[in-house]
């Protein structure tokens, strides 16, 4: 327990712990505070703990994961997030780890461009780490993470993702179109993707994972393998219907590449290229994956009933499926004059 004096024009601080007592001077308050609270976490924490740095901890995380059966999958959200924590915490020792820290680690991530909802996602998993290290290591770590939490929320810095709400216009379309021909540097088939993405509301990394081996053509549908799912992260295999000419395009495709895969390109590259393209063309607001938002709103535009919709999208839950469904206003109006109300009877 620590105290904190004054003495004469000095602060002193003094920590009493298991029999211990240390005591400093310090010209102000706050300094006295601060090395007391950083005395009383050496105090508490055992040794082995004490030289414990987060991109050790991390690491750790890794191979437990991989000796469980679970690895990290290369390429994924959680891949990308881990590497994103132990390039910002590396060197941290994980017993001095602060709210301080957290809340400069969100500051630069919304500096580099990441949304409340990435950033949620970010420290989330790092609070994950920690906590399951903890356990499996038997060590008291701070849950630094859960403390951080309310400061996060009180500045903006994290919260729910947001409800996309941005459809393109045909001639937007044909712009980024338009984009890409005068830019064949760019060996991606981008508008081959953007076409069949649009279409099949496939996720941007499906699109990139399904081969040549998962295509039914006679029935025009593919396998995707490890779909998304809340309850069920792994052998979550779908067949999915390809909608317009979504099979065409992919039939136009060069069969050469050494995995089978369809379109074998980096997810992330794509979305980099389509970015550009719409900054090329002073388009703003847009992303890769709307092209997945535009595709289930067309759907239901169409007619379609919610089963038939999540057949194509793979949502299991309407709740997640609305949030990506945008209908016209004016597209509505039109359906509805085809309706005849006839007046109640007096």
């Amino acid at each position: 327990m620590a105290s904190i004096l004054k003495i004469g024009e000095r602060w002193r601080a003094q920590i009493r712990k298991q029999g211990r007592s240390i005591s400093k001077t310090f010209r102000t308050k706050a300094e006295a505070q601060a090395w007391a609270k950083n005395s009383e976490v050496d105090i508490e924490t055992p040794r082995a703990a004490a030289s414990l740095t987060v991109g050790t901890l991390i690491e750790d995380y890794r191979k437990a994961r991989e000796e469980s059966g679970r690895a990290v999958a290369p390429k994924s959200n959680e891949e990308y997030m881990l590497r994103k924590l132990k390039l910002a915490f590396a060197d941290h020792l994980v017993h001095r780890l602060s709210t301080q820290d957290i809340l400069k680690f969100a500051q630069d991530r919304k500096g580099a461009g990441a949304g409340p909802y990435t950033i949620s996602m970010d420290i989330s998993k790092l609070g994950t780490v920690m906590r399951h290290m903890g356990s499996i290591q038997d060590l008291a770590l701070p849950d630094v993470v859960k403390n951080a939490w309310p400061a996060l929320n009180h500045l903006k810095l994290v919260g729910p993702g947001g409800k996309r709400e941005r459809r393109p216009s045909p001639a937007e379309l044909e712009k980024i179109f338009t984009w890409f021909r005068e830019h064949p540097e760019y060996k991606l088939p981008m508008e081959a993707i953007i076409r069949v993405l649009m279409q099949s509301a496939f996720r941007r990394g499906e699109i990139f994972r399904i081969t040549w081996t998962d295509l039914d053509e006679a029935r025009r549908l593919v396998l995707v393998r490890d779909r998304k799912d809340p309850r069920q992260k792994q052998g979550n295999d779908e067949l999915v219907p390809l909608i317009g000419d979504a099979l065409e395009i992919i039939q136009r495709q060069p069969r050469n590449a050494p995995d089978d895969r369809i379109f074998p390109y980096v997810p992330g590259t794509a979305s980099k290229y389509f970015k550009w393209a719409c900054v090329g063309k002073q388009i703003a607001a847009l992303h890769l994956h709307d092209r997945r938002h535009e595709a289930t709103s067309k759907l239901f535009e169409a007619g379609w009933d919610i089963p038939e919709v999540a057949a194509v999208t793979g949502h299991k839950d309407w709740r997640n499926l609305k949030r990506y469904t945008n209908l016209d206003p004016a597209d509505v109006a039109e359906k509805g004059k085809l309706l005849h109300f006839k007046p109640k009877a007096a």
